[in-house]
């Protein structure tokens, strides 16, 4: 019997898996990105922390505040952002904000 498979390339087992352990990592790292950029209309550049908590998850992405010339002026800011077991954004705040050309401050 072959396996069926959706747009996605996921067999109906993979679906079924999924749904006992919940999102895979790039699946989290990927929605949690999406979400930031659809509530900020900042685009994450790198992600620089990740990692589970008792809620779920937090991460750290760094995203272009303000573009400037030249590109080493322009403000990046580092975002924390928290989702639930299911990769729901539950919450986000800006930690800091620096020049490109300095690199994130040392907490």
């Amino acid at each position: 019997m072959r396996d069926h498979r959706d747009d996605t390339g996921r067999t109906s087992d993979d679906k079924d898996r999924q749904a006992v352990t919940g999102p895979t990592l790039p699946e989290l790292l990927r929605t949690a990105r999406e979400q930031l950029a659809e509530l900020t209309g900042l685009r994450p550049e790198t992600v620089s922390r990740f990692e589970q908590t008792e809620d779920g998850w937090v991460l750290e992405a760094e995203v272009l505040e303000l573009e400037r010339v030249p590109e080493t002026m322009s403000l990046m800011a580092l975002y924390e952002v928290t989702l639930n077991h299911e990769g729901q954004l539950t919450g986000y705040r800006r930690v800091s904000r620096y020049e490109r050309a300095k690199g994130k401050p040392q907490t």
